[in-house]
């Protein structure tokens, strides 16, 4: 009984594994993708102003996965827009988010029920790339295992990664918002399934690649659609987070400790000390001017 349970779960997975991606579930990434582009601020303004800037956003959001992947293996990096059905596609989508009379598309794309749906199968083709983007690297570094998690990694992390160019396109500068110094739940998950598909890949993963794909990709439409229904911006891999990286990489929090010790002991000897009492009024001042830096930095 298990044995043929085990037989219907490979076959499941391999059925699974040669799904075609075009066109329902590339539709569905193109959807979500550029539903992600018009909630960034100022992104309707952009396409009624500058449509031609606002659809080059559009497609980086779409195929900036394969520009990445493009760059890193030394191929051309305009080599995937002579894929003109994909590019069609993507150009129809972004014009009815944006422009269609009474932003009906939006709105039908946006009701949560649907919505849920394209990001299940948005999640499909992020594994189905990092998986192929992998084989693909593994073809030309046979033992290049960093390439292939490089690879793997920028297949399905998208245009997160090139978010900075993106906002310059917009004609914003935001180095701060760097994908890198604060990754999300996709590009978190990206790099750990790039990791294990490099594994599955070089045979030290004793599992099939279609089961790998077939598993994994539960696992990352139950996460994203249970993020996107609850709205959280939360990620399932804080809480492991909190327990290793302190004991590998340390705490953060006591170089800040140390750092403020070290900033209230000059304080002492400084002019606010007690030595040389500042009047009432320059406190104020002083405690209103250290918040407006405050909210400067946070802004």
């Amino acid at each position: 009984m298990e044995l043929l349970s085990a037989l219907s779960l490979g076959e499941l997975a391999l059925s699974f594994s040669r799904v075609p991606l075009f066109p329902v579930f590339d539709l569905s990434y193109f959807i979500v993708s550029i539903l992600y582009l018009k909630y960034e601020p100022g992104a309707v303004e952009l396409s009624r102003h500058h449509p031609m800037a606002s659809w080059l956003c559009a497609m980086l959001h779409c195929f900036g996965s394969y520009i990445l992947a493009d760059l890193l293996l030394g191929e051309p990096v305009i080599d995937y827009f002579s894929n003109s059905s994909s590019i069609l596609l993507a150009s129809a989508v972004w014009y009815l988010i944006f422009f269609c009379p009474l932003d009906l598309f939006y709105k039908c794309v946006c009701f949560l029920p649907v919505k849920l749906i394209f990001v299940a199968m948005k999640e499909v083709v992020r594994v189905r790339k990092i998986a192929v983007g992998i084989h693909h690297a593994h073809h030309h570094y046979h033992h290049g295992w960093f390439i292939m998690i490089a690879t793997g990694w920028v297949k399905g992390s998208g245009v997160t990664l090139m978010s900075n160019l993106e906002q310059l396109l917009r004609g914003v500068w935001k180095p701060e918002t760097n994908e890198i110094l604060h990754m999300s739940f996709p590009t978190k998950a990206s790099l750990y399934g790039a990791i294990l598909f490099t594994l599955q890949q070089t045979r030290w993963l004793p599992v099939s690649k279609a089961s790998l794909i077939f598993i994994f990709t539960m696992f990352m439409v139950s996460c994203k659609v249970f993020l996107t229904a609850t709205h959280s911006h939360s990620s399932p891999f804080d809480v492991l987070e909190a327990y290793v990286c302190p004991v590998l990489f340390g705490s953060a929090s006591g170089g800040d400790h140390h750092h403020n010790n070290h900033g209230g002991s000059q304080g002492g000897s400084g002019p606010g000390s007690p030595h040389s009492p500042l009047p009432t009024k320059s406190k104020e001042e002083l405690s209103e001017g250290s918040r407006k830096k405050k909210t400067k930095k946070a802004d």
